[in-house]
């Protein structure tokens, strides 16, 4: 894992928010649910590029369409994709942006990311709005974790090893940041989907 504190200043983070409420018009959030139980999240979710992650009850996948909507995904915007370049140094685009909203009281359980063919493509995050507590573990569910602050305007990237790791959020720090009108924490995380 390589955590980038700061990359971002803060105003080309209020642009990329604007780009956001543009991509949050034509796709808006909405509380996907667990394939199992059918639960939902309490993160409330969007995407935009060629393809989009979902989770319902017909399980975890990558789909071209809004689920309620039924339109194409947004475009990924070109800050965004440059800000992949420059932090993963991939010859390759990335298809996925997962645009995750994360009010007061969100978390994310442990998981990994392995519904990508491009298995060994790597990740990035970009953290805009309040810190996060971010949860770090290792290849098995079992393996020790660590606690990392994730402020606005950090980046993440997994790569090698860390590609494969567990991770989550444990909670958000309400009212550490003043980026979002409505608080909270926006995170997108830029995935190669198909190898290539």
């Amino acid at each position: 894992m390589r955590l980038l504190p700061g990359h971002l200043p803060i105003e080309q983070q209020r642009h990329l928010v604007a780009a956001l409420r543009v991509i949050l018009d034509r796709a808006p959030l909405y509380h996907p649910v667990l394939p199992r139980s059918g639960s939902p999240y309490s993160v409330r979710m969007s995407n935009c590029g060629p393809l989009g992650w979902l989770s319902d009850r017909n399980g975890y996948r990558y789909s071209p369409t809004h689920p309620l909507t039924g339109e194409p995904w947004p475009a990924i915007p070109p800050m965004v994709l440059d800000l992949w370049q420059a932090a993963t140094g991939a010859a390759f685009p990335p298809e996925a942006c997962l645009i995750n909203y994360y009010g007061p009281t969100a978390r994310l359980g442990l998981h990994r990311d392995q519904d990508e063919a491009a298995k060994e493509a790597p990740i990035l995050s970009i953290s805009l709005g309040d810190t996060a507590l971010f949860r770090l573990g290792g290849p098995e569910r079992k393996s020790p974790t660590r606690s990392v602050k994730l402020s606005s305007g950090d980046l993440v990237v997994l790569s090698g090893a860390s590609r494969h790791w567990y991770h989550g959020v444990d909670r958000i720090l309400p009212g550490t940041s003043q980026l979002l009108a409505e608080g909270g924490r926006f995170n997108l995380t830029l995935r190669r989907v198909t190898p290539p």
